[in-house]
Order: structure tokens, then C-alpha cells, then sequence
């Protein structure tokens, strides 16, 4: 279904327009084999919101798509662009996802990123509002005919797009996942985790399906009628809640529906500017203030990212991405796919001047020639005229459980000083797994050290006082008692060409919880201080 919102009006400053001159935002499709019911709903906010649906416990689908952020990413990362240099033109803002693992689990150094969490190559778009679109993702990769991804069979033959965009980021490995992990792998986790066993200050929804079925198989019976877990029903089920999330309680929404007064005068005046000078709706089509559609706008040079092109082939998409629905997105702190744009008066003048880059760009974009107030009350309308204050406030339905990674302090916490090793790397201290009892695979690792070195990892019940030992390294961990030792030899060639990782199941004790352990990393380094480089520590709370 493609959903057109058409503008039959042109207005002007300071107009008031009558509710039949402007369209509504109509409920969201549902593809007939996918149909609502409450219990499918909110399994779906529970698995979206569910760290552990990740390989390292580390990434839920709402760590990336927040709603007091539109539903968009607070968490920007500036990476390297097509010519491979930091801080230069073609940077892009991405998503920060795992650390990369190799099909074991064990962290593997990333020839850009290395041992920091990777980032994506484009910016998160928003999952409010999502419903609406018949194609997802910025170039559209997620049809509307939805393929279960281990069955190969057509499960929706259209309308599906949330079900095909939701199957993507849980094998990703740079979102959410380890190499070669595969459908069977996260079946078989949400079959002995309990669910949400990693957020906290739980919605009332959710508590309450919980209180009836504390596991997953429990849940998806509810849901569907029987305890199976599948990649279908998986999908399905995250679907159905973000069908949920409708934001069309906006002052524009009120103005449309008569209230003359849910306006401003500036956000009416930068209203008429937006369908009428501007042209804006011509793509941000009233309603969904998107065409559904997809556009080159001269942002970027189309070698950069060939957008719409990579998924249909076609020249003509070059450099085309989708058009984003306007609903909430004074809420978002980054504009564009690549994140590049960090303000909407920006983005306003962005527009303006008509584009950056001729090639394949659209027609439509054109220099706009409006003054400084026209642009102010263009921005105006589009910051606040379009928000939705339920999804500003992250009230029902667009509440959410609190995840373990917005955890003040984090859990685990590095801190203190390094000490660097041959060629001057330091080596890093990677602490990002949750510790919480019962965890199968709980691990630390270390990266950017002396390859082929020995390594100690040091544990202790007790923090010692910062310092240094007699040869000159930091110390952070408790010398007194000893710390207990865990040696490892170090992958790697090179100076900070050297990682390792140290996995170990956490025993599911209760009596554990609240225990707190420090641990720091020591490598055996003739071109370190005293001969020993470390890491900084890290501070580890069982929970």
C-alpha cells in the first residue's frame, strides 16, 4: 500500500486553514497475515527493547531508535568517509554497534575500527512513524514482500516492510551480532534468557505481561498459540509494536483538526512557507510530511554512497535516498543519512541554497531565496509544530524500559590511567558485557597491545590505591591481598597489533549479586615502562 498525502491548498502568512483542506494522518496498515493482537504487541516491545536479543548482550533495536530523540540515535559517531581520512568532507555520522567478534564470540580487531565498537555507515533514521512506509532503511533495501529469512519462504506478500526491516540489524555484525550468527543461534539464546533480565523501571504493559508469562516461550504462546520461538514470529511480533507507535497528536494535528490556536503565528506563517514558496510539501507530503518516496537532494556526491541504486540497479537511483517523515524531527539531533547536519535551521538553509552536488540531483531542488525570518519561522513550524509532547515525553505508547547500557555509572566502568607499550599504543581495556549472574559467555577483553606478548589479567575482590608499582606502571587493582591472575597469550602481530579475550560463564548465585570485582590488564612489554604495559581498570558489579 503507498500512501499519498496531497496538498490542494496555497497558503500565505498569518492564513487559518479549514481541517478539510489538509490531510490526516489515517491509522497504520496491518498486512493481512501479520493481524494485531495485545500479547503479539508487546512481545514485540519487549524483544525491541532486549539487549540480550544481541550476540554480546550489548545492542536492543531501541539503543539505536530512542523516542525522546524522535526515534533517532542519541549516540552519533563521526567516521571516515570514502577517502578513509578523519575530520575531512565526506565524514559520516553513524550508529556505534558491537566490537568485532569472529563466529566464536572472541573479539577480532576491525581494519577501521579496530577494537572500538564499529559504527554504521549511515545515519539511524527514525522507527516513529515507520508504519507508514512501504520500503524501510535509507535506500529501501527492506520490501514490502516479507521472506522469512530461514524458511526462504514468503510470509507477507505485501505491507511487510517492518517485518523485513526488523530481521536485518540481529545478524548484522557490525549492529548487533557476531560473525556467521545465524537465526538458530538467537532462537536457541531466547529460549534460556529471561526476558528483559537487563533493563530496568519496566512499563506497565510490560510488567504486567511478564507477571503472567515470565518467559519467552510463555510470551510467544500468548501471542501466537503455541510456545515456539521463529524468525517469523519474531519479526511479526516487533512489527506489530512499532505499528503501535502512531505520533498524530501534534500542534499541527490540532491546528488541522480547528484549534487556530495550536499554532503560533510563526509556525502558521513558516506552515505557509512550507506548501506554499518553499515548496517543502511537495516531498514532505502533508500527513506523513513524507512522499514515501525516494530523492538525490545534491547532499553528497553519489560515488560517496549510491543510495537507491545499490538495491534496484538502476542509474537513475543514483544517489537517491528515502524521503523521512518531518513528524518529531525537531526531537532529532542529526539530519540527513549521513548525520552531517546537526540543527534544522541547518537543514533550512541546506535547502535554501538549492544543493551541494548537481550530479543526478533532483529538479525540485532548487535555490529558495528566503530571508532570515522566513527561514526562522520554516525551522519553527518543522522543530515544533510536528511533535508529538507523547513522544518528547516517552509517554504511552511511546514508553520504554530503561537499558542496562544507560546505566549511571556503567557497569562494568573503566577507569584510571594506561600504561603504553612498544610504539607508544596503549593498550585498551574492552569491558562491555553486561555482568549479570547466570550469563553464559560474560567477557573483558584487551586490544591494541604487543601481538604474540603474555598477558595477565588481574582480579580483585578489593580497589587499591592508584599508584604506581616499583617499576613505574599503574596499578589500580587491589595488591593486597594478591589479585588472582589469569595469563593469556595475545593474538596479534606488531606493536598494537596484540588482543586477546577472556570469556567465562557468571554462576547464576543470587547471594552474587551486588559483589563488586577490578580488574586490570598487564602485558609482558621490553619497550613499556618497567617492562610491563597495562590497561586502564575496570570496575565489575555482579547483578
Amino acid at each position: 500500500m503507498r500512501l499519498r498525502f496531497q496538498s490542494c491548498f496555497v497558503p500565505v502568512v498569518g492564513f487559518v486553514l479549514s481541517s478539510a483542506a489538509m490531510a490526516q494522518l489515517p491509522p497504520p496498515p496491518f498486512p493481512p497475515e501479520n493481524p494485531p493482537n495485545p500479547a503479539k504487541s508487546v512481545l514485540g516491545k519487549i524483544l525491541f527493547w532486549d539487549e540480550q536479543l544481541s550476540s554480546d548482550d550489548t545492542v536492543a533495536c531501541g539503543t539505536c531508535h530512542r523516542p525522546l530523540l524522535g526515534g533517532s540515535d542519541p549516540r552519533v559517531v563521526r567516521t571516515t568517509g570514502l577517502d578513509g581520512l578523519p575530520n575531512t568532507r565526506d565524514d559520516r555520522f553513524g550508529s556505534p554497534g558491537v566490537v568485532r567478534q569472529d563466529p566464536q564470540g572472541l573479539y577480532a580487531p576491525d581494519a577501521v575500527f579496530g577494537v572500538q565498537p564499529q559504527v554504521t555507515n549511515r545515519h539511524s533514521p527514525t522507527f516513529v512513524g515507520a508504519a507508514y512506509f512501504d520500503e524501510l532503511f535509507w535506500d529501501g533495501r527492506a520490501r514490502g514482500t516479507f521472506v522469512d529469512p530461514v524458511t526462504g519462504v514468503t510470509s507477507i506478500i505485501a505491507g511487510g516492510a517492518l517485518e523485513s526491516q526488523s530481521v536485518g540489524p540481529p545478524t548484522s555484525d557490525v549492529e548487533m551480532a557476531h560473525e556467521a550468527r545465524d537465526w538458530s543461534e538467537i532462537i536457541a539464546k531466547l529460549e534460556r534468557v529471561t526476558p528483559l533480565r537487563l533493563a530496568s523501571a519496566l512499563t506497565p504493559d510490560i510488567v504486567a505481561a511478564l507477571a503472567s508469562h515470565a518467559s519467552y516461550a510463555e510470551l510467544f504462546a500468548a501471542a501466537f498459540g503455541d510456545p515456539a520461538i521463529t524468525s517469523e514470529r519474531i519479526a511479526f511480533a516487533i512489527a506489530t509494536y512499532e505499528r503501535t507507535l502512531v505520533p498524530d497528536q501534534t500542534p499541527w494535528d490540532r491546528f488541522n483538526q480547528g484549534d487556530s490556536t495550536a499554532l503560533t503565528p510563526g509556525q502558521q506563517a513558516g506552515l505557509g512557507l512550507f506548501t506554499g514558496r518553499a515548496n517543502c510539501s511537495r516531498c514532505h507530503t502533508l500527513g506523513l510530511f513524507s512522499d514515501n518516496r525516494f530523492h538525490n537532494i545534491g547532499l553528497r556526491p553519489p560515488v560517496e554512497d549510491l543510495g537507491r541504486q545499490n538495491v534496484t540497479g538502476d542509474p537513475a537511483d543514483r544517489g537517491r535516498f528515502k524521503t523521512p517523515t518531518l513528524r518529531n524531527a525537531g526531537l532529532r539531533g542529526r539530519y540527513m543519512h549521513t548525520g552531517e547536519l546537526n540543527s534544522l535551521q541547518l537543514v533550512v538553509n541546506f535547502y535554501n541554497g538549492g544543493g551541494n552536488f548537481p550530479d543526478n540531483r533532483d529538479p525540485l531542488i532548487v535555490p529558495l531565496g528566503l530571508a532570515q525570518q522566513q527561514r526562522n519561522a520554516l525551522a519553527d513550524f518543522v522543530a515544533n509544530g510536528l511533535t508529538d509532547p507523547r513522544v518528547a515525553a516517552e509517554a504511552p505508547p511511546f514508553d520504554r524500559p530503561r537499558l542496562h547500557s544507560e546505566s549511571q555509572p556503567p557497569n562494568p566502568r573503566v577507569f584510571g590511567p594506561p600504561n603504553a607499550g612498544s610504539g607508544g599504543f596503549v593498550p585498551l581495556m574492552i569491558a562491555h558485557t553486561p555482568p549479570a549472574l547466570g550469563s553464559p559467555d560474560f567477557k573483558l577483553g584487551i586490544g591494541q597491545s604487543l601481538g604474540g606478548a603474555t598477558a595477565h589479567l588481574a582480579i580483585a575482590r578489593t580497589q587499591g590505591p592508584p599508584g604506581q608499582n616499583r617499576n613505574g606502571v599503574p596499578v589500580l587493582v587491589a595488591l593486597s591481598p594478591l589479585p588472582r591472575l589469569v595469563t593469556v597469550h595475545l593474538s596479534g602481530a606488531g606493536a598494537g597489533g596484540g588482543f586477546a579475550t577472556w570469556l567465562r560463564p557468571l554462576p547464576n548465585r543470587s547471594q552474587l549479586a551486588g559483589r563488586t570485582f577490578f580488574v586490570q590488564w598487564f602485558v609482558t612489554d621490553p619497550g613499556a615502562t618497567g617492562g610491563f604495559a597495562s590497561t586502564p581498570a575496570a570496575e565489575v558489579t555482579l547483578f
